[in-house]
């Protein structure tokens, strides 16, 4: 199986190559990416903890979902389709802002990434891919807040960057 390629960017997000993931995050090369953020009618996000088997960032906490868009596709159409793959479910989606930042991780792979913040509603019960998702929890931004400053250990460093860097934002939406 060929391993999934990333789209390099400048950081304006125009285009200016394509390279394997991996590499991607080993030079720390910017790249595109999204994230997910799914809210229920009682202003409840969603979050999912990664599976266990995870390269990078096991068993943590994080937003609904979040990955890299393919050559060609769409920021939407690429939160659609993980959504899908990884919570079981597609809803309409729309891109708020994005953003560049940069996560160094303890397994000497770097996160460095053009981050697409997209929201979305859903108000069922998720089918979660169990290769990629251990478990899901619906909370209130205020809830996540406190606990993310209680316990920061238990959260992905990307969450925590999107999040403070949203909060204001996302809360128009919760």
């Amino acid at each position: 199986m060929q391993e999934e390629q990333v789209i390099l960017v400048d950081k304006d997000d125009n285009q200016i190559g394509l390279m394997p993931k991996m590499e991607a995050h080993e030079k720390a090369l910017l790249h595109r990416a999204f994230s997910v953020f799914t809210f229920n009618n009682k202003g409840e996000l969603l979050l999912q903890q990664r599976a266990a088997e995870k390269y990078h960032s096991p068993l943590l906490w994080t937003n609904t979902c979040c990955s890299h868009q393919r050559d060609g596709e769409t920021n939407l159409e690429a939160g659609k389709r993980r959504l899908q793959e990884e919570m079981g479910f597609v809803c309409e989606l729309k891109e708020i802002f994005s953003f560049i930042y940069k996560a160094p991780f303890d397994n000497g792979l770097t996160e460095h990434e053009l981050d697409h913040v997209m929201i979305g509603s859903y108000n069922d019960k998720p089918i979660i891919n169990k290769e990629e998702v251990e478990a899901y929890k619906w909370m209130t931004l205020e809830a996540v807040k406190k606990d993310m400053y209680q316990n920061p250990q238990e959260y992905t460093a990307w969450f925590k960057i999107i999040f403070e860097k949203s909060y204001d934002k996302l809360t128009q939406y919760a």
